[in-house]
């Protein structure tokens, strides 16, 4: 019998909503039906949340590594020391220490094979800054850790909407000089592969948007879209991708057109992220594409504003986790369909029922 999908959980920035998200994730027992969780963090904070909230009580089985893993229970491992200091709410230097010691313990766990998938709590990406971690954020520094070469897209989903981006954490005055044909073109094979390998559509149809307004109004409103954008959907279409645009983003989102379509690929950040995160409410995931290793995470931040309040919902977290679950299970059901491949067949002209095998010599 095949053992439980093993979950690797990072509790992010300890002073933000991420043990509150998890506390309430994992007090619902039902979840241990579907998978091992291991929350990389610490027993001692975990208890500090449970009772400033006033939650009930949430069991974990403490171990001391990835080799001594428990299925059946909420896993703990402790990260950081007894007298780490949690000032709820605050962005602080221990709170970006403690992050970072999180995702790089889970992450080699990941690597050695203790954990099946990994789920990212939010962090500061500010504060978690240090010699070891100089990386915009987690897609950037997973890509470096994990990626053996690959290159990870970030995918924003929620049920059948799933957009993808171009360009990630860039300042806006950088990204059009980041929007390259090939750039593009890159995105959207990694794209068009994790819609079929990761969400298991069958040939897939991608919608690619504008930079400038209005889809650079010929020309008037900027030369991207002839330059650049048109000339990577036509070579995507040459190489089987089924790309579609460039279509004009609030036109596209206001009239309801992303629903006729398998993935959106945004050219910036919040030209994706913003009607991305209005039409998804609380049941967004970040998922990381393009990696041999699953990885998603809650599509909100830190939420310091809330810390300790009780306000913050589960949903995304829950929904991350499902996701990654979801993910790795396609995953295993394609490379398993890749190994026992259907013969080629067909029936020889004018011989009623002899069929020949194409797999062997006749």
């Amino acid at each position: 019998m095949e053992r439980p999908i093993r979950v690797g959980i990072t509790h992010g920035d300890i002073n933000g909503i991420g043990y509150e998200v998890l506390l309430k994730t994992l007090e619902d027992n039902r979840m241990l039906e579907l998978c091992t969780p291991v929350v990389y963090g610490s027993a001692k904070i975990a208890a500090f949340y449970r009772k400033l909230l006033d939650f009930p009580q949430v069991p974990f089985t403490q171990v001391k590594g990835g080799e001594e893993i428990v299925d059946g229970v909420n896993n703990i491992i402790n990260v950081v020391g007894e007298d780490v200091k949690v000032e709820p709410g605050t962005s602080s230097e221990v709170g970006g220490q403690a992050a970072f010691a999180s995702l790089e313990r889970a992450v080699a766990d990941l690597k050695e094979g203790h954990i099946d998938v990994l789920v990212t709590s939010p962090i500061n990406k500010r504060n978690i800054q240090s010699e070891n971690f100089k990386f915009p954020g987690h897609t950037e520094y997973l890509e470096a850790t994990i990626g053996d070469g690959s290159q990870a897209l970030m995918v924003l989903c929620a049920k059948d909407l799933r957009v993808a981006l171009v360009t990630t954490h860039l300042p806006i005055k950088d990204v059009p000089a980041a929007i390259t044909k090939e750039e593009i073109l890159n995105k959207l094979r990694i794209f068009n592969r994790s819609l079929i390998r990761d969400f298991g559509i069958e040939a897939p149809r991608i919608a690619v948007l504008s930079l400038n307004p209005h889809a650079g109004e010929d020309g008037l409103l900027g030369t991207e879209e002839k330059d650049v954008i048109i000339p990577a959907i036509e070579e995507a279409k040459q190489q089987g991708i089924l790309a579609f645009g460039p279509y004009a983003p609030d036109g596209f989102f206001g009239a309801g057109r992303f629903v006729k379509f398998d993935g959106i690929l945004a050219m910036y950040h919040d030209q994706g992220l913003a009607p991305f995160k209005a039409l998804a409410m609380d049941a967004g995931v970040n998922f990381t594409a393009g990696l041999p290793y699953v990885r998603t995470s809650p599509d909100h931040g830190t939420g310091y504003d809330i810390t300790g309040r009780g306000e913050a919902s589960p949903e995304s977290m829950r929904e991350a986790i499902y996701s990654a679950i979801d993910i790795f299970r396609n995953r295993q059901r394609e490379d398993e369909c890749r190994k026992r491949p259907l013969r080629k067949q067909y029936v020889a002209k004018g011989q009623d029922n002899v069929v020949l095998d194409l797999t062997k010599e006749q």
